[in-house]
């Protein structure tokens, strides 16, 4: 039987919004779902990340509230150290430690963006005009924003001891291209 001070509760909660109580304006999270989830406390973050979308049917982001914090200061946790450092905050004001509960917040990953930028083009000389000081160079950005298809956890397979996930698909890939182009002088 394992301990129970092994374990780790995160209390979960997606699919809502953190919005001020309208009787004294406190924080609070309104509406979505709301669900516990036991963890062993050597979860790696990678693992952690495939269960939380498991349970949310997407890929998620997470965020989760410092045990002396409101919900105004959310960290963000990307990294095995993120979550090492979490545990060790709740561990320190828990009592028992074997009651640790974190609470979290989940929502849908966003997507990621590229920019890519030319150099700036050269001002044209003419010979009729004066040369002028107060030409700047000009900058052609383009932003890649690929649509690329929505990859979000089915199942896990449990492989040689490895946690594998099985992923499905949705949409085509595919880019959109936002072009900007002018004079950028402030």
């Amino acid at each position: 039987m394992v301990g129970t001070n092994s374990t780790i509760k995160f209390i979960c909660c997606y699919g809502g919004k953190i919005v001020p109580r309208y009787t004294d304006g406190k924080l609070r999270y309104h509406g979505g779902e709301t669900r516990a989830l036991a963890v062993d406390r050597s979860i790696s973050f990678a693992e952690l990340s495939l269960k939380m979308g498991e349970m949310c049917g997407s890929p998620v982001s997470l965020r989760c509230q410092l045990p002396t914090e409101d919900l105004d200061a959310l960290v963000s946790i990307t990294s095995d150290e993120d979550i090492a450092n979490l545990v060790e905050e709740y561990d320190r004001v828990a009592s028992p430690p074997s009651s640790l509960k974190i609470r979290a917040f989940l929502s849908p990953l966003k997507p990621a963006r590229k920019s890519i930028c030319s150099p700036p083009k050269p001002p044209r000389k003419s010979i009729s005009s004066p040369p002028s000081s107060s030409s700047s160079p000009r900058y052609s950005c383009i932003r890649q924003i690929p649509r690329t298809p929505v990859a979000f956890p089915l199942c896990s397979n449990k492989s040689a001891g490895k946690m594998i996930p099985c992923y499905g698909y949705h949409g085509q890939p595919s880019h959109i291209y936002l072009v900007h182009s002018g004079n950028y002088r402030q």
